[in-house]
């Protein structure tokens, strides 16, 4: 069984910062992709960044110089520093994650349970 633990949500001002960090735990023998989605009320979930097993990274327009994707192969996490908040970056945001459970079979495309981040002043 795999799992998606996200965690750093909370309250932040305009112009703040904050951090979220995703973990997978389970039965993995490779990663590849992870990324991190939101989903304001009343929109689509939208991609935010990803980032490759070899580094590769793409960010939404919305986001770029202001959020960093970045991630932690040993330890299985992938991070989302966010600066500059502002109102409209208030959403759930969910991470996902291409696992391959064991060597046998394909990857799979797991997501987390969504970590809340509001803006507000």
């Amino acid at each position: 069984q795999v799992q998606l633990v996200e965690s750093g949500g909370g309250l932040v001002q305009p112009g703040g910062s904050l951090r979220l960090s995703c973990a997978a735990s389970g039965t993995i023998v490779d990663i590849g992709t992870m990324g991190w989605h939101r989903q304001a009320p009343g929109k689509e979930r939208e991609l935010v960044a990803r980032i490759t097993k070899s580094g590769t990274i793409t960010y939404s327009d919305s986001v770029k110089g202001r959020f960093t994707i970045s991630r932690d192969n040993a330890k299985r996490t992938v991070y989302l520093d966010m600066n500059s908040l502002k109102f409209e970056d208030t959403a759930v945001y969910y991470c996902n994650a291409d696992v391959r459970a064991d060597w046998n079979s394909r990857q799979y495309n797991y997501w987390g349970q969504g970590t809340q981040v509001t803006v507000s002043s």
